[in-house]
């Protein structure tokens, strides 16, 4: 296996919460096995999904030591380690290294806005901070910067431990010109599932997932289907799901996907503020995919 092949399913794993909002580590335990036993070759930490703006450091190393003694050789265990501070992000990648995670996520720095020769040093200084694996983690809408291909590149070409990005600023031109021009062994990931699809046909990885979290078999099967040369079926299967890929983000992400795990009766509760909950309608949105589904 490539050094940044973690698998071709990863879970954006959710947080879940106490009703006072403290981090609930021992369900954070139960849902990392829950979706490692669900279609999960591994799982993202503290990203996006986890709701790491509103996380502080203690909180997250204590999450990465909770899923790393739950699934630890099981699945791969990514820590979302990156923020808009530096030195800051090499502390708490320097954390996730001590307690045993596979590697690590490192988002664009969002609200300062670097040029892409800021990106470039702010992740490769990262990188050259650590031993572990990295994935880049490009998203535009959240951080107001795009990592342009050309980026990637020169990271990819200079830091031997950068392997690989999750791309998700929603381009299939962006992500032809990534495949195009990356050495074949660097890995991409759909960060959007309903691109997962489109983005295997140009040659990417598969996907780290919002959606896994209630379909992850399915979303295995899609994968599975086209990888076999079925594209028919992982079409149709893609074409199954596209509902519930959209349902999901009917409002930010991760409260539609809370809502779909507490329907299936997994207790992650709510989410923090400045987030709130899914309102009914917004849960009966939901609940109306899954039933269509068979996900309830």
């Amino acid at each position: 296996m490539a050094i940044g092949d973690f698998g071709r399913v990863l879970t954006a794993m959710v947080t879940p919460f106490n009703p006072d909002s403290s981090v609930n580590y021992t369900q954070a335990k139960k849902l990392a096995r829950y979706l490692v036993e669900n279609g999960s070759d591994g799982l993202v930490v503290s990203g996006t999904t986890g709701e790491s703006p509103t996380l502080t450091k203690d909180e997250k190393i204590e999450l990465f030591k909770a899923v790393v003694e739950e699934v630890g050789g099981k699945a791969a265990v990514i820590a979302g380690t990156g923020s808009y501070d530096t030195t800051g992000s090499i502390a708490l990648t320097k954390e996730a290294e001590k307690v045993g995670c596979d590697g690590v996520m490192l988002v664009a720095p969002y609200y300062n806005k670097p040029s892409q020769e800021g990106l470039y040093r702010h992740f490769r200084t990262l990188a050259e901070s650590t031993s572990l694996p990295i994935i880049l983690y490009n998203i535009p809408g959240r951080t107001g910067i795009n990592v342009l291909p050309a980026t990637v590149l020169r990271l990819a070409e200079d830091v031997p431990n950068i392997v690989a990005i999750k791309e998700a600023a929603g381009s299939i031109d962006q992500v032809s010109e990534l495949r195009r021009i990356l050495p074949e062994d660097f890995v991409i990931y759909s960060g959007d599932d309903s691109m997962t699809l489109p983005m295997l046909a140009l040659g990417c990885q598969g996907i780290i997932s919002v959606a896994a979290h209630v379909a992850g078999k399915k979303i295995q099967e899609m994968i599975d289907a086209f990888t076999s040369g079925n594209t028919t079926l992982a079409a149709n299967l893609h074409k199954e799901l596209y509902p519930l890929f959209k349902g999901l983000f009917i409002t930010s992400n991760p409260v539609p996907v809370k809502a779909a795990l507490i329907l299936k009766g997994l207790a992650v509760g709510g989410v923090r503020l400045p987030l709130v909950e899914a309102t009914t309608n917004e849960i009966e949105s939901v609940k109306i995919v899954m039933k269509n589904l068979e996900l309830l």
